[in-house]
């Protein structure tokens, strides 16, 4: 039975895991739950699961929290403490890490540290330090599975290419032409006109998948594609000119990858996280499928375009940015800020390229690839100049 810890138990790769562990009984042990500050539902997580600990981030709700369940389990310290406590757990080998934005950051470089095997639903600190958590992960002995639909299909399709250790230490990269990154295109993709007056209610309705409001609208945006393009280079010993990002309307090939022999080789399922969130769960052995099978004849075509980089200037802007480490960590935050900022009727939704782009031109990286230390420093200077442009 493998012991888990799911950061981000609320949200719906948190939830989607729980389905799974829920659906493979005898299969895991859940440790451990943390969240942000959803009291009602990780109460009834903890009453259905009976982990050894729990943890809220938000103070009062970690209060109401502890109130609520009276004693039924161990209470981490509320913030950041309390979750790298659960991502540094002895009796944990799995760490389930889910997270939104940068806030997930320090508890990866905790589990890491610790040793873990991470599987890696939350893609921000990979974007903002990928390549260091990288050499981090191989100097602990400790492993990172990637969760997200595409990076997922791209580590299995480079175990198609070779052993699996090769895949998650970069050791293919050399076999590799060009990897194929597919995007659904997000709520406006199919949009006719101006995108300026577009509302948080249409940003939030993505045609395929059913996701948390940040990554929803950074898939509008296009920004959260960029994104995986920065992550999965960093992954796996990428360069930005072997990943090619497509539009592929009815996600159903998550993406796949051009080896120097011609060769390619796709993942294809239905859209259903569950299914990336159950391999990563049971890697390196693959268990029997909680979700419905891929009928192929049911299918009828498969479309793919190329984007649209001037309509979607996100994408540009990430491309930009996977030139430097530094930098994709000034992108990270200031997308952050910026669709925070569109979310609570502040700016609109075309502004938030345009508060990554000024916030992007102030800053200049140096040479050199960061330590942890400045990567922190970099994100709280270009999280403050990002909320500056917000309030112009």
């Amino acid at each position: 039975m493998k012991r888990i810890a799911i950061i981000g138990s609320t949200g719906s790769i948190g939830v989607n895991a729980l389905d799974v562990v829920r659906q493979m009984p005898g299969e895991f042990e859940v440790v451990a739950l943390a969240a942000h500050s959803n009291v009602e539902l990780l109460a009834r997580q903890a009453r259905t699961f009976k982990p050894k600990a729990v943890s809220l981030f938000e103070p009062s709700a970690a209060a109401r929290l502890k109130e609520s369940l009276n004693g039924f389990c161990t209470h981490e310290t509320p913030g950041t403490e309390g979750l790298v406590g659960i991502a540094s757990r002895p009796d944990v080998d799995l760490i389930l890490m889910s997270l939104v934005g940068g806030v997930g950051f320090t508890p990866l470089l905790a589990a890491l540290r610790s040793g873990k095997t991470v599987a890696l639903a939350n893609k921000e600190p990979m974007v903002m330090a990928g390549a260091q958590l990288m050499a981090e992960a191989k100097r602990c002995g400790a492993s990172i599975v990637p969760v997200d639909s595409e990076p997922s299909a791209i580590f299995q399709c480079l175990q198609g290419g070779s052993d699996s250790t090769a895949a998650l230490s970069g050791g293919l990269s050399r076999q590799i032409r060009k990897v194929f990154l597919t995007a659904s295109g997000g709520a406006f993709y199919k949009h006719k006109g101006s995108l300026a007056k577009v509302t948080v209610a249409q940003a939030l309705k993505h045609p395929t998948w059913k996701m948390g409001q940040k990554i929803t609208i950074d898939c509008a945006t296009l920004m959260n594609k960029g994104f995986e393009a920065i992550e999965i280079m960093n992954l796996f010993g990428l360069t930005r000119d072997q990943v090619e990002i497509v539009i592929h309307p009815q996600s159903i090939v998550h993406s796949a990858v051009e080896f120097t022999d011609g060769t390619v080789l796709a993942q294809m399922s239905l859209p259903d996280m569950r299914l990336p969130i159950q391999y990563a769960m049971t890697y390196p052995r693959r268990a029997r499928s909680v979700v419905e099978p891929l009928d192929l004849v049911k299918l009828g075509e498969l479309t793919f375009k190329k984007p649209d980089f001037r309509r979607f200037p996100c994408l540009a802007l990430a491309r930009e940015a996977a030139k430097s480490p530094a930098m994709s960590a000034v992108l990270n935050a200031a997308d952050e800020i910026a669709v925070t900022a569109f979310v609570e009727g502040r700016i609109p939704f075309t502004s938030i390229a345009k508060v990554i782009e000024k916030t992007m031109a102030l800053y200049r990286p140096a040479e050199r690839l960061p330590d942890f230390d400045e990567v922190v420093e970099i994100d709280r200077w270009a999280r403050t100049k990002a909320r500056e442009f917000c309030g112009r």
